[in-house]
C-alpha cells in the first residue's frame, strides 16, 4: 500500500516537473515569432536578429532540458 503511494507521488512529481518544458517551448515559438516578423521588416538585419534568435532558442531549450533532467532524476534515483 505504501509503495504504492510512493510511486504515485513520484509520477505525479515527475510530470510538475516537467511543466517547465512548456515555458521552454513558448520561449522557442515566441523568439522565432520575433525574428521572423524583424526579418520580414527589414531583411538587411537578417544577420543580427538570426544570431539573437539562435542564442534565445538555446537558453530557453536549456530551461526545457533541465527540467527533463530533473524529471529523470525524480523517477530513477530517488
Amino acid at each position: 500500500m505504501t509503495g504504492d503511494i510512493v510511486e504515485a507521488a513520484r509520477l505525479i512529481g515527475a510530470g510538475i516537473a516537467m511543466i517547465g518544458a512548456l515555458g521552454g517551448g513558448i520561449g522557442v515559438g515566441l523568439s522565432i515569432q520575433g525574428a521572423m516578423q524583424g526579418m520580414a521588416r527589414n531583411p538587411d538585419a537578417y544577420n543580427n536578429l538570426f544570431v539573437n534568435m539562435l542564442l534565445g532558442v538555446a537558453f530557453s531549450e536549456a530551461i526545457a532540458i533541465y527540467c527533463l533532467v530533473i524529471a529523470f532524476v525524480i523517477l530513477f534515483v530517488v
